[in-house]
């Protein structure tokens, strides 16, 4: 970290001193008192200078003006890298630019972070400003205004849907999985990191924004206007259904991995035992994903010992178990996955299907497979930064690849207008 100094404008001239060159006078009571008063303010004042230098901090006390700083900074000895065109770029700036009222120090500041981080090429490492950062832990809670849709990058590292969320206005208004975003209101996506996105896609419910995407099978690219709205995702839905056997079948849909996940999916669990059912379906589809420790909690239901494996970059390993004995642990079960089912809804889903615990059903997952640690630092910003990837029980990697399923079942656009369910089916057909 480069520590910042202040330094006084260039050519700036101290006042100088002033020479009464009439004959002296006898000082006065009050003026000597005037003196030691006066004396004891520069004092004060010189003191409070040097504190705040010897704090090396920049206070951005008004939004329009940037401190000047001196380009001649000292820089960490392990640190090869010569600052002096970053402060003489952040020090010209304010000086030549037209619009004064445009320069802003913390935007300033926030921008060359995020620049910095990504320089790096990884779209999943990303710097967060407050409001960003703020944003992103109401998604986790399960609760924001927006469209209802969770993005992510494709291998091309193109903007693209992970899961439209199942009833919100993007689902309702036919975004699908792995349609790739090229506009959003007049801004390219082509440049965009995930927090800028997000940013512009979420806004006051029943505003609307414009997106443009493309899809695989259509040969132009559309637009679809759609109106915010507040989402509330529910983590876990149970449902029960009959299967051909004539055993009672639990459907568990997870929509995501949040804060309450673990506690919906206890109580989704303790009325699947209740009703003593003969199998278990779990629907990870569309899942985006979310809470790797949710993940752990889920697959620790079905299987024991490893759940997923993370790979750091000087190669070692680390594997996770699950963090407790199942409810279910011998009841059948099948795991509906598809194009939407990312991150932590694949971990979930590798640890079933190299267990053989249980067939998987649908169409090639996503293909996410990259572990981020977030970092929150005082004033609210964060960052999120990618530490490891993750590797299935087997040490499978899937970034990029996805995992395919044991049973593969293309859900049709005939069968969304007909209200069909064909992998659905199939998982019932399978218990």
């Amino acid at each position: 970290m480069v520590e910042n100094k202040t330094a006084p404008e260039a050519g700036e001239v101290l006042p100088k001193k002033v020479v009464d060159d009439s004959v002296p006078k006898a000082p006065k009571k009050d003026s000597i008192v005037s003196f030691i008063l006066q004396f004891a303010l520069v004092a004060l004042l010189f003191f409070a200078i040097g504190f705040v230098v010897g704090q090396k901090k920049i206070k951005f006390d008004n939004k329009s003006i940037v401190p000047r700083i001196s380009a001649d900074q000292s820089v960490p000895k392990d640190v090869n890298v010569d600052f002096s065109l970053f402060w003489n770029v952040w020090n010209t700036l304010p000086q030549k630019y037209l619009d004064k009222s445009a320069v802003d120090g913390q935007k300033m500041m926030y921008g060359a972070i995020s620049g910095m981080v990504r320089s790096l090429g990884d779209p999943y490492t990303a710097f967060l400003d407050p409001q960003q950062n703020e944003a992103v832990k109401n998604e986790i809670s399960g609760s924001y205004s927006g469209v209802g849709i969770q993005i992510g990058f494709d291998k091309e590292k193109r903007l693209a849907v992970i899961s439209p969320i199942k009833g919100s206005p993007a689902d309702l208004g036919g975004v699908l999985a792995k349609d790739l975003i090229l506009k959003i209101g007049d801004r390219e996506a082509f440049d965009l990191t995930l927090p800028e996105a997000v940013d512009l896609i979420r806004g006051q419910a029943g505003s609307k924004v414009t997106i443009q995407f493309s899809r695989d099978g259509v040969d132009k690219p559309f637009e679809k206007t759609i109106e915010r709205a507040q989402i509330d995702v529910k983590s876990v839905t149970v449902e029960f259904k009959q299967a051909k056997s004539g055993k009672q079948v639990a459907i568990l849909k997870v929509n995501m991995f949040g804060e309450k996940t673990d506690s919906e999916w206890d109580a989704a669990v303790a009325e699947a035992v209740s009703k003593n059912v003969g199998g278990v379906i779990v629907d990870m589809r569309n899942n985006p994903g979310g809470l790797l420790s949710s993940a752990l909690h889920l697959s620790g239901e079905f299987i024991q010992g490893t759940v997923v494996k993370q790979e750091f970059s000087d190669g070692s390993q680390n594997s996770l178990p699950a963090d407790h004995v199942g409810r279910l642990l011998k009841t059948p079960l099948a795991v509906l996955v598809n194009g939407g089912s990312a991150s932590a809804a694949e971990i979930f889903s590798g640890a079933m299907q190299d267990n053989k615990r249980g067939k998987l059903i649908g169409e090639k997952t996503f293909g996410k497979g990259t572990v981020q640690d977030v970092i929150d630092f005082p004033g609210g910003a964060g960052l999120h930064v990618t530490i490891a990837k993750w590797l299935t029980p087997k040490g499978n990697s899937i970034h990029h690849l996805g995992i395919t399923p044991d049973v593969v079942i293309e859900l049709k656009p005939e069968d969304r207008e007909a209200n069909r369910d064909p992998q659905l089916d199939r998982a019932l057909e399978t218990l």
